[in-house]
């Protein structure tokens, strides 16, 4: 990937990855960022797109790689038409305006809608990380080989560094969520049951129907009918009765997994989720009458997300610390999203998201579309990254989130770039949210495609 952005990557899994200080980093981010954009500008057509509209040429500055930067919506540009009437072709054709590499050789006869065409690709080493939101388009973001293999190194070593907890294989790891089964998810939390999970112990899956990106968007897309009165009666039976199933599965989830942990208090648990399942779960714990002095001294918890509009009580964290005996030392939380391949730590000291060497962070101003002067202390902007570990797909891209980013030492001792654990997205701030370039990104794919 070039000589500057393996030096960066080869920190993985150092313990001391998070000491060098934006200072430190800065040249060799550059060369970096110019070496990646030499090896991708002709392969990637958007990317060809925007730096010919820019004049750029090189990158020898930080602040050169925001014209080139892809704001997230660019994963959702695609017409909505080619999902809602399976343009399997079409959708297959479009992936290759954001890919450095031909998706080539997959099989797209009798495809049964968006689960299959995405196992199809999988089956040849493209592989699909996807998110749905309210409209109903799925980000769909395109990865290779090497991205798969490097979220299984990333992701232990993110969690070990954040929690404290070694990779001995002494846990008995329990969700308490359903998760979304598309690759990269698939392949972390693989990654993390081998680094941690004692094989001998049992496995616990949420007990819910698995969250596809075709459930997904079957769902909103036929919310979408029902308001607009085009949905035909026989669906909406068949929707009412999906939603129903689903409804009882997750109502039946909590007691089954509270009754599963209390079965096992006795082991090295290790919790995942979101704050309003692990809340739900504790609360179910604590009504059969057990709570911290029950549980090992040991236990570890790995919180994905924030509240996502749960409403919970004002101590919820402290709740469910308390009802499963959490040391203030084994409480993880990470910052990232699909959109990169990379995770930020939370440090237990200072409480901050920690940035690594190879991620580069960029504060740009409320539209997107400038570098603030930002070279020192903290500062509040929009964020903005490029992930050097990713292969299969551009590194750069601009985010929806406002975050402060402090370039000074955090109080747990490191000097390397921080996030303030005060991240909120621009949509939920103003109830839209509009990144300058993105109707340009869109309008140039949509026509590629």
């Amino acid at each position: 990937m070039g000589a500057a952005a393996d030096k960066l990557m080869a920190l993985v899994a150092d313990p001391d990855r998070f000491t060098f200080s934006h200072d430190d980093l800065r040249e060799t981010q550059i060369a970096a960022l110019d070496e990646r954009f030499q090896e991708r500008k002709a392969r990637i057509k958007l990317l060809s797109l925007r730096a010919r509209d820019a004049g750029l040429e090189k990158i020898e500055r930080i602040a050169d790689i925001v014209p080139v930067l892809f704001p997230h919506t660019a994963y959702k540009s695609y017409p909505e038409s080619y999902l809602m009437d399976e343009r399997w072709d079409r959708l297959t054709k479009w992936l290759g305006t954001i890919s450095p590499y031909p998706v080539e050789g997959v099989s797209l006869e009798g495809i049964e809608g968006i689960d299959d065409w995405i196992a199809r690709l999988a089956a040849k080493g493209y592989f699909i990380s996807c998110s749905s939101g309210t409209t109903g388009k799925s980000a769909m973001l395109i990865a290779s080989q090497k991205d798969m293999d490097w979220s299984k190194i990333d992701t232990v070593n993110v969690f070990s560094w954040g929690s404290g907890v070694k990779p001995a294989q002494d846990r008995l790891i329990v969700g308490c969520a359903p998760v979304a089964t598309v690759p990269k998810n698939a392949t972390i939390a693989q990654a993390q049951y081998d680094a941690f999970a004692n094989p001998e112990w049992p496995r616990w899956t949420y007990p819910v129907p698995p969250i596809t990106v075709g459930s997904l968007t079957s769902m909103v897309v036929m919310r979408k009918k029902i308001a607009e009165g085009t949905a035909l009666p026989d669906e909406i039976a068949a929707f009412e009765k999906t939603s129903a199933a689903r409804a009882k599965a997750i109502e039946e989830a909590v007691p089954a997994t509270a009754q599963f942990i209390i079965e096992n208090r006795d082991k090295k648990l290790q919790l995942s989720g979101l704050w309003s399942g692990l809340w739900q779960v504790a609360k179910a714990v604590r009504d059969a009458g057990y709570g911290r002095e029950d549980f090992n001294p040991d236990n570890s918890i790995y919180v994905g997300g924030g509240l996502k509009r749960a409403q919970l009580p004002a101590d919820y964290q402290e709740y469910v610390f308390e009802t499963f005996n959490i040391p203030a030392d084994r409480h993880f939380q990470n910052y990232s999203m699909q959109e990169l391949n990379s995770g930020m730590p939370k440090c237990r000291e200072g409480g901050r998201y920690h940035v690594p060497p190879w991620m580069v962070p960029v504060l740009l101003d409320k539209s997107g579309d400038t570098a603030l002067d930002h070279s020192s202390g903290e500062m509040e902007g929009r964020a903005a990254f490029f992930d050097l570990s990713l292969d299969g797909r551009w590194g750069g891209v601009i985010t929806g989130d406002k975050i402060s980013l402090d370039f000074s030492p955090c109080k747990c001792g490191n000097h390397g770039p921080s996030v303030r654990d005060n991240i909120v997205r621009y949509a939920d701030l103003e109830g839209d949210d509009k990144i300058g370039c993105a109707g340009t990104v869109d309008a140039y794919v949509r026509g590629a495609a």
